[in-house]
């Protein structure tokens, strides 16, 4: 009889909390390329460069709807696991963010078109204390939408 070992990966997670408008859309990126950095040292293939900007792009547009648009504070949490990096931001609003279509002459509200195109899976969703927006991208292969 052959035994099958099978190694299930705990997640490496990251969370941060902003108060109020103290954190920046730069110290966001700034940690989340360290988070994406370490994964390398920890147990992952580098991180292509590519999909590093993508990710770091996720990170501004989420960061900066909960800065703009949620009062108190917000939490960015980065999380890897199988492959892909969820990017979650919490705040206080309970006011989903709003997806419209593709309109290259407006001007504005073009966060949530572009984290939807880049990602696999983005959802958003009321919780107790506000609202949780996760947004899903593979890191390790392009997937077609």
């Amino acid at each position: 009889m052959l035994d099958v070992l099978t190694t299930v990966m705990e997640p490496l997670r990251k969370s941060i909390r902003y108060s109020g408008r103290s954190g920046s859309i730069a110290a966001a990126r700034d940690a989340a390329r360290v988070f994406l950095d370490n994964l390398t040292a920890d147990r992952a293939a580098p991180v292509p460069e590519g999909r590093v900007q993508e990710v770091l792009l996720i990170v501004s547009e989420l960061v900066t709807n909960a800065s703009r648009y949620a009062p108190g504070s917000y939490e960015l949490e980065l999380t890897y696991c199988g492959g892909a990096v969820e990017v979650t931001v919490r705040d206080s609003s309970t006011e989903l963010p709003r997806r419209f279509e593709p309109d290259p002459a407006r001007i504005g509200g073009h966060g949530m078109e572009i984290v939807d195109r880049l990602c696999r899976e983005v959802t958003a969703e009321r919780v107790e204390g506000g609202k949780r927006v996760t947004a899903r991208l593979d890191v390790e292969r392009r997937d077609t939408k």
